[in-house]
């Protein structure tokens, strides 16, 4: 679902350069504050553009519909050689949305990116906006007057001559302006919290934090009101940037199963040989098969014929099958276990209709998100299972899925008392004090936790620590990789999300920018291939009965729990 607005008061504008914490370790806004602040001020749409990364874009886009804003969805996006070299780049539609997931994941992947590449391409989904006269001084003057370019035209005092400068050269080339306030912190008052989280990311002290490593103290989120004002001399680029909010309605189709395409043999559907290789297994696992064994099987294929989940079960199906040939030991854990479906495609090693468990709780057709099923392999064998995920159902369409890391109150406290220089063994008599728990429960710790009522959190600059520390709570601090979750796309999976590497770049491992939640909202199958220490110790065993037995294969421990050896 997506809104369009045919007409937008020039007096409910918002800028559409902003930033939210998912500008990491650079914005200070989160998602709720900024579309809080648009409805405060009666605007019926607002943009999120956040610095080379599409982290927060589906839950931006969600909360937004929930509150009947129009979300106007894309990205900064800056040159790698060149860090003051920036674009703002805006989806018209689902297709520039896509073509901005690849661009980001250009800029991340490929380190001989060159922000100037991207007009080399079809923009005609995208708008790019700039403030950069050497950016469009490369480009030939077709291209500076495309429809879809615009010079970002951007007011502040400190900013004054470069304003002159773009607006000069914009009126030269016949570039069309476009309003913009870049907002990287939500008011006036934020910007000290801007300083200390670029201060973290740069690994220095506020006193040391250089004038280019954070933004302009202007760049706070400015009201309609205040933007009229800003750009009364120039109602041009004011209508510009309205013209430009009104073109962008982008669908993400939120809910819409994606799910990866299973090559089926000749002449078969998906259903039918889910059925065929389904019963294959009932008849290995049955001898008889009871008839309420395979009533069961009809009516649980039913379910997952009817929510369309087919494809999925025959890729986690291939999965395990692909493990068994190669001799590794693996089994689902969790719910899964409750499905006959699951029994018979060996995904799975509890007989449920034996022990009457019942199929509703792991998959019902009142159920919203998609079947998740969790596979346990060796720790020794688990990156091997991956990598023919990866080499089966291609690089392009399938990614690790990643995890955000947030400042956590003992985390967010020495960050925050390492930039204001005060030196570690002080930090370290402090925090041991202070419980794992949530960054926003600093502001209340003494009242709260008996072993920090003696700290002395009433003097400075310990007060100012504990209180800006408490801002940080959820703030992203970087992305790692989630324990086993991977995701597969039926079409290149840059179609729906931005990827990156993860934060050791020398492992060469590609994450997705989203979480596993927004991917699971895209629509997108999520399938978690777990590391388990157990199973390797009870494959190490096995070796080793096959030698002291002098057995010609390794022994079936399924076999050997039924026969009760």
């Amino acid at each position: 679902m997506t809104f369009t607005l045919k007409r937008i008061h020039l007096s409910k504008m918002l800028s559409l350069h902003s930033h939210s914490y998912y500008s990491l370790l650079r914005g200070t806004i989160p998602i709720a504050s900024i579309l809080q602040k648009a409805e405060e001020w009666g605007s019926n749409y607002a943009s999120l553009t956040d610095l080379n990364g599409m982290y927060g874009l589906v839950q931006f886009a969600q909360e937004a519909i929930k509150q009947k804003i129009k979300p106007v969805l894309g990205a900064v996006i800056d040159d790698p050689n060149n860090r003051s070299l920036r674009a703002v780049l805006l989806a018209k539609n689902i297709e520039g949305y896509s073509q901005i997931c690849k661009i980001i994941t250009t800029r991340k992947l490929k380190e001989d990116f060159k922000l100037a590449d991207i007009f080399e391409q079809d923009f005609s989904n995208i708008f790019i906006l700039s403030s950069s006269i050497d950016l469009f001084t490369v480009l030939p003057d077709d291209i500076l007057k495309h429809d879809n370019v615009f010079a970002e035209v951007i007011i502040s005092k400190n900013l004054k001559q470069k304003t002159r400068e773009l607006y000069k050269f914009a009126q030269q080339k016949g570039m069309k302006l476009c309003a913009s306030n870049p907002s990287w912190f939500l008011s006036k008052s934020d910007y000290q919290l801007h300083k200390v989280v670029s201060a973290i990311r740069e690994n220095s002290t506020l006193s040391n934090l250089q004038e280019s490593e954070v933004e302009d103290e202007e760049f706070y989120m400015k009201s309609p009101i205040e933007l009229q004002k800003l750009f009364g001399k120039l109602p041009e680029a004011l209508r510009n940037a309205r013209y430009i909010a009104e073109q962008c309605n982008v669908n993400l189709s939120i809910g819409e199963n994606k799910f990866p395409t299973f090559s089926l043999p000749l002449g078969e559907t998906a259903y039918s040989y889910l059925w065929k290789i389904c019963f294959q297994g009932l008849e290995q696992r049955y001898n008889p098969i009871p008839e309420k064994a395979l009533k069961r099987l009809e009516e649980e294929l039913k379910v997952i014929d009817e929510l369309g989940y087919c494809d999925y079960f025959l890729v986690v199906w291939d999965i395990v099958r692909e493990a068994n040939q190669r001799n590794m030991l693996t089994v689902g854990r969790g719910s899964v276990a409750n499905s006959l479906v699951a029994y018979c495609l060996d995904l799975t090693q509890v007989d449920p209709v034996e022990h009457n468990l019942y199929f509703e709780r792991f998959l019902n057709k009142g159920r919203a998100s998609p079947p998740d099923i969790d596979l346990d392999f060796s720790w020794k064998e688990r990156d091997e299972i991956i990598k023919y995920v990866f080499d089966k159902y291609g690089y392009d369409k399938v990614a690790m899925i990643s995890t955000t890391v947030t400042f956590q109150a003992r985390s967010a406290f020495r960050e925050t008392a390492k930039v204001f220089g005060i030196p570690n063994n002080e930090i370290s008599k402090f925090s041991k004090f202070i419980p794992r728990t949530r960054a926003q429960n600093l502001s209340n710790l003494a009242e709260k936790f008996p072993e920090a009522k003696s700290l002395k959190f009433d003097y400075e600059p310990w007060s100012s620590v504990i209180r800006i520390a408490s801002q940080l709570a959820s703030f992203p601090k970087h992305l790692s990789i989630h324990p086993g979750g991977i995701v597969l796309s039926p079409t290149p999976i840059t179609d729906y999300v931005a990827l990156e590497y993860a934060k050791n770049k020398g492992l060469g491992l590609i994450i997705t920018q989203p979480d596993m939640y927004p991917i699971e909202d895209l629509g997108l199958i999520k399938i978690d291939l777990l590391s388990q220490r157990s199973l390797g110790v009870l494959r190490d065993t096995m070796n080793k009965l096959k030698l002291n037995r002098q057995l010609d294969s390794q022994p079936d421990i399924y076999k050997m729990r039924d026969s009760g050896e």
